[in-house]
């Protein structure tokens, strides 16, 4: 038995290398491999570790031979036996090692010279591993095969743990042998560990995974992606993408495989649309190249993640983001306006086509015109106006549905009917629905059907708990129809604009009120002085501003003579209204008393504190205030804080030229008037200063408020620069020239107020007889201005007057004698009442007084206050004027029996 044992061993060996007989004879190193010499040579290096004693061995050790000579075979890179090295030992039936392959010595470091003849027990230290090695032998020689763990000592005395699969082999001759597999345990566990991550990755990962060759062709997908494909795993291998999925899906996940594939750079999460399998929904696809140790490509791998809940979700998210969106952009654009078609408009316009494709606002006509809400319930007599569209298409049909201003009329028993009188929102669809949607045969029923209406909302708006209008919308063509979600949305956007609807109307309202106030207390006939024509225009503010306080006025004086104000009172509304018509008042009842410009505003500012809004809130105006004297051609004028009037003064033959009212305007050159600042109204600590101007005839003087000219971006400078190049230029009429400059206003402007008061000045009427005489103040100055009055009424065969002119002259006279001391001055002037003018240098006015029946003097001014027409006096220069004037017709007789007169001037001259 042992020599057949004896002679298998040398059949085993003789392909492997020569028998030991012909080891001895040979040259000792012939037979080793690369780099070893034999172990008698000392310090070469040995294959494995370096060579130590065997355990037990007596003697020299044996060295390993070489490898035969000749070229290497060609073995594959970054193989998986580089990670888990097999062992191969063959073992006679005694456990004696008959073969050692060179993988089992750089496993455990002995060379096959050492082993070879020798008991595997021998590398095992420990008795239970030697009885478990005998006994794995006996089981493999009656069953052919054994599996199991063992520990061996490697050449420094390591006990290594490794997996042995013992085989049971026989030869030609029947002899048996033994096959023994050894692979390091802790590398194989690892191994097992990352195969088994792997199948547990792939075959019970939720998300699909697929392995794909250079190809592009399937090599593995797990039961996931089948099941997300809807094709069996069996038949996706060797099939593209493009064999398994359907073309269009297909085509969009081949082009990124491609490109994976041939660039290297992964793809990670991209979403794309299920294909129309069983499973349809949303993806997210991940892609990467593989390739081996060795860097070559092997294919790519992909997951495919069903996103659709994440992607629905995001969709719903970002849904909800744009709706919220659009409620503030609508709350932003809405919040300032203050029209109620101009927001029922932006609500149409919001909505199409991000909600709907068509829609229509409908108000009350109590809402649009800014009237008071009905205190009673709807019904089909309620006035309904749409001013508010917006379609995603124009045509006849569109027209005929949504016209804006049109008058929509409704049964009651229609949605429309039912929604305005419960206030309830109603979602439409369906023909008989749509249908009962206003009432039977109305022509937008059936556009609407044209147009492919499908589905409809009708939505209150709501204000106060007042149903003060329907908002309208609907969807049309393949667009889904309306749900749950989109009503809700739809009654919250009505609702934030039925408050903005119904703010638009209460200060439609206020403002309605406020304009009438001002109207009301603007002048309501203006005067076409003698010697001025006049033109005026009064512009409300926009409808985003509340109405302010400006003014103008047009107000005749004695002797022709025309004053000329505008004005303006800080703030809006009905509150600065009232103040300006107050103000008015106070200003014409001073002009009434023919005060100087500048005393004049001295006396206004005087008033602020009674003229002002509240105890709590001071007057703050401002105001220019004008005289013009037709008949010496001059102008007084001052201001306070106003901004200043332009004269445009004509040129060339034009300024010699009579001036015709009525007529052209032929332009001129044109300048700012430098008037003193002074400060305005309510403020003081500036005096008011007036300064007196020679006006050519024909000149055009333009005052306005700060509304024409200024703006927000710009300097008052550039708005009057552009205000006197428009009065530059030549007009039919002065009323063109209003209309010019009221056409020029900025757009960009504030939206302010504008008062405007052009005047044209002349040199009053034509061949009206004037007489004017200066004499010395002397008593006889008396006696010599009845005879110069007597004089010239004789001429202008005004007789009748005489009595009561030279009474009333000689009395004024007397006093300007009496207390003047120096020139007086005598005017008369015959228009359609006789005007006298006595002026003198004295500033103080006269001061009528109440004579007792003793007094000799004092009755003077109750003379003349009871036989003029009118009287009064005014400062000119620096001194005064008294005038009055007499009737030309029937005048009344001279009574004293109530009050006898004392006439002073009893000089001998009279």
């Amino acid at each position: 038995m042992r020599a057949g044992g004896a002679a298998a061993r040398a059949r085993l060996r003789g392909p492997l290398r020569p028998s030991r007989a012909t080891d001895a004879d040979a040259d000792p190193s012939a037979d080793r491999p690369a780099g070893r010499t034999a172990p008698d040579r000392p310090g070469t290096p040995v294959r494995g570790r370096p060579t130590l004693a065997y355990p037990g061995a007596v003697g020299p050790q044996v060295a390993h031979g070489e490898p035969p000579a000749g070229p290497p075979a060609e073995r594959p890179e970054g193989s998986l036996f580089d990670v888990v090295k097999v062992a191969i030992a063959i073992l006679d039936t005694a456990g004696r090692v008959v073969l050692w392959s060179p993988a089992a010595e750089e496993m455990l470091g002995w060379p096959s010279e050492v082993l070879v003849g020798r008991l595997i027990d021998e590398l095992m230290t420990d008795p239970d591993p030697i009885a478990q090695a005998r006994a794995a032998i006996q089981e493999t020689l009656r069953q052919g095969r054994w599996h199991g763990f063992t520990e061996l000592a490697d050449r420094d005395g390591t006990q290594v743990r490794v997996e042995a699969r013992i085989s049971l082999l026989v030869d030609g001759d029947g002899t048996p042998f033994l096959q023994v597999a050894l692979a390091d345990a802790g590398t194989l566990r690892a191994v097992e560990r990352d195969l088994a991550v792997r199948d547990a990755l792939f075959e019970q990962s939720p998300l699909g995974i697929a392995i794909l060759d250079t190809d592009l062709r399937y090599t593995a997908v797990n039961q996931t992606l089948a099941e997300m494909n809807g094709v069996l795993p069996e038949d996706h291998v060797g099939r593209t993408t493009g064999e398994t999925l359907p073309e269009r899906a297909a085509d969009e996940i081949t082009a990124i495989q491609r490109q994976v594939l041939a660039t290297g750079e992964p793809v990670i999460d991209v979403t794309l649309a299920s294909p129309l399998t069983a499973r349809s929904g949303f993806r997210s696809i991940s892609y990467s190249r593989m390739t081996d140790r060795s860097g070559r490509v092997l294919g790519i791998s992909g997951t495919v993640m069903d996103v659709t809940e994440r992607y629905r979700a995001v969709a719903k998210v970002e849904h909800a983001r744009r709706r919220l969106s659009l409620l503030n952009e609508f709350g932003s654009r809405v919040g300032d306006l203050l029209d109620a078609s101009r927001i029922a408009q932006e609500l149409a316009g919001a909505v199409v086509p991000r909600l709907a494709d068509y829609a229509g606002v409908i108000l009350l006509q109590a809402v649009a015109h800014g009237d008071d809400l009905p205190r009673h319930g709807h019904d089909r007599r309620t006035s309904l106006l749409q001013l508010g569209v917006a379609s995603v298409q124009d045509g006849p049909e569109v027209e005929v549905m949504l016209r804006r201003g049109a008058r929509i009329t409704f049964s009651e028993d229609s949605a429309f009917g039912r929604v305005l009188r419960s206030g309830v929102p109603e979602l439409l669809s369906g023909s008989d629905e749509l249908s009962d949607i206003s009432y039977p045969g109305d022509p937008k029923v059936q556009a609407a059907h044209d147009l492919g209406v499908h589905s409809r909302l009708v939505v209150p708006l709501r204000a106060r708990g007042i149903v003060i209008g329907l908002l309208v919308v609907s969807r049309a063509g393949y667009r889904e129809g309306f749900d749950r979600d989109d009503l809700a949305f739809t009654v919250e956007l009505a609702d934030r604009a039925g408050s903005s609807l119904d703010n638009a109307r209460l200060y439609a309202r206020e403002r309605t009120a406020a304009l009438t106030l001002q109207r009301t207390l603007l002048p309501q006939q203006v005067p076409q002085p003698t010697g001025v024509e006049v033109a005026y225009r009064y512009v409300p503010g926009s409808s985003g501003t509340e109405v302010g306080g400006d003014w103008f006025d047009v107000i005749p004086l004695p002797g022709d003579r025309t004053a000329l104000v505008v004005g303006d009172v800080m703030g809006h509304g009905l509150r600065a209204a009232a103040t300006m018509g107050r103000l008015r008042t106070a200003v014409r009842t001073l002009a009434g008393l023919d005060l100087a410009p500048d005393v004049l505003l001295r006396h206004v500012h005087e008033l602020a504190d009674d003229l002002a809004q509240g105890p709590d809130e001071a007057l703050l105006a401002t105001c220019v205030y004008a005289v013009f004297d037709p008949a010496t051609g001059k102008l007084v004028a001052t201001k306070a804080g106003h901004i200043p009037p332009v004269l445009v003064v004509p040129k060339g033959e034009d300024a010699d030229g009579p001036v015709r009212t009525g007529g052209p305007l032929p332009g001129g050159v044109g300048q700012v008037l430098d008037l003193p600042s002074g400060a305005p109204l309510g403020v003081g600590g500036v005096p008011f200063e007036s300064i007196e101007l020679e006006i050519p005839e024909g000149s055009l003087l333009a005052m306005c408020t700060d509304g024409l000219v200024e703006s927000r971006d710009k300097d008052l400078d550039v708005g009057l620069g552009r205000l006197l190049s428009v009065l530059e230029q030549p007009y039919a009429s002065i009323q063109q020239a209003c209309e010019a400059v009221l056409a020029t206003m900025e757009q960009g402007r504030e939206p302010d107020d504008v008062a405007l008061l052009l005047a044209r000045l002349g040199r009053g009427q034509a061949g009206v007889p004037t007489a004017g005489w200066t004499l010395p103040a002397e008593p006889t100055a008396v006696s010599r201005a009845r005879r110069l009055v007597r004089g010239a009424l004789a001429e202008w065969t005004v007789e009748h007057l005489t009595d009561t002119a030279e009474l009333l002259v000689s009395e004024l006279v007397t006093n300007s004698v009496r207390y003047a001391s120096a020139p007086i001055g005598v005017r008369l002037t015959l228009g359609e009442t006789l005007l006298v003018e006595i002026s003198d240098p004295l500033p103080d006015p006269p001061r009528e007084r109440h004579a007792a029946e003793g007094d000799e003097g004092g009755r003077g001014l109750e003379l003349v206050r009871r036989l003029a027409l009118h009287w009064g006096a005014r400062a000119e220069g620096m001194g005064k004027t008294v005038w009055f004037e007499l009737p030309l017709g029937d005048h009344p007789e001279l009574s004293f029996a109530d009050h006898p007169v004392v006439l002073l001037d009893d000089h001998p001259q009279a």
